[in-house]
């Protein structure tokens, strides 16, 4: 769907009916929001997404066919443009760690008030991420105990940025606003800005949690 034109278009994928329902119903009494389609199993995803065109997948880990990591990474291979939220009773720190790499946009546990899963859905919408109760230096803590490295430190590439680029990378990683690593770098806002703006061009990425994610998985930090 094209949600500039339209209501958000959402996708429900959980092999409980009663849980489907309950959700189409909350969503559909949201201004602005749709469910276009639901799916009893992994195995209809794919096929789903390319006849629906959602804009938003709400998926469920514990899939019995076709477990929800294996059709995030069906997403990821295929191109899908749909962004995936992950929709769990329970996750392993671990498992978030593989589920943002393959592509997932947001986790929330089911438990979680219906009010945080309407707000998920719209913070993914804006190009962010919703990874539940977590904090990012909690995340970042995650992605560097269990994301595989790009290679060893010791031969660690920069990927063109420069030494204050990377302290800016590092700044990010660690969870610091804009404003306080202006003053923590004796910089301006302005100049900040501009450095994001060079470090995301240079990495290819187009927020901080990708930039999160590279960095922690090429190993363009110290740990910490």
């Amino acid at each position: 769907m094209d949600s500039l034109n339209g209501p958000i278009g959402i996708l429900l994928v959980d092999d409980h009916p009663a849980l489907r329902f309950g959700l189409r119903k909350l969503i559909e009494s949201e201004p602005g929001m749709q469910v276009v389609g639901e799916a009893a199993d992994g195995l209809e995803v794919a096929r789903l997404v390319h006849e629906l065109r959602p804009d938003i997948i709400l998926l469920d880990l514990a899939l019995r066919q076709r477990p929800g990591l294996d059709v995030l990474r069906d997403l990821a291979t295929a191109g899908a443009p749909a962004r995936t939220i992950i929709l769990t009773a329970a996750i392993e720190k671990g498992e978030i760690a593989q589920a943002l790499q393959l592509g997932a946009r947001g986790i929330v546990l089911k438990e979680a008030a219906t009010e945080l899963i309407i707000e998920s859905i719209r913070t993914v919408m804006k190009g962010q991420y919703w990874v539940g109760r977590e904090k990012v230096s909690e995340v970042v803590q995650i992605l560097h105990r269990f994301l595989p490295r790009a290679g060893l430190k010791s031969s660690r590439q920069n990927f063109g940025l420069t030494p204050r680029e990377m302290e800016v990378v590092t700044a990010i990683v660690a969870g610091y606003s804009n404003r306080e690593i202006a003053q923590r770098l004796s910089l301006s806002m302005q100049t900040v800005k501009h450095h994001i703006t060079n470090i995301f061009d240079k990495l290819g990425v187009s927020n901080r949690m990708e930039l999160t994610l590279f960095a922690v998985s090429h190993h363009l930090i110290d740990e910490f």
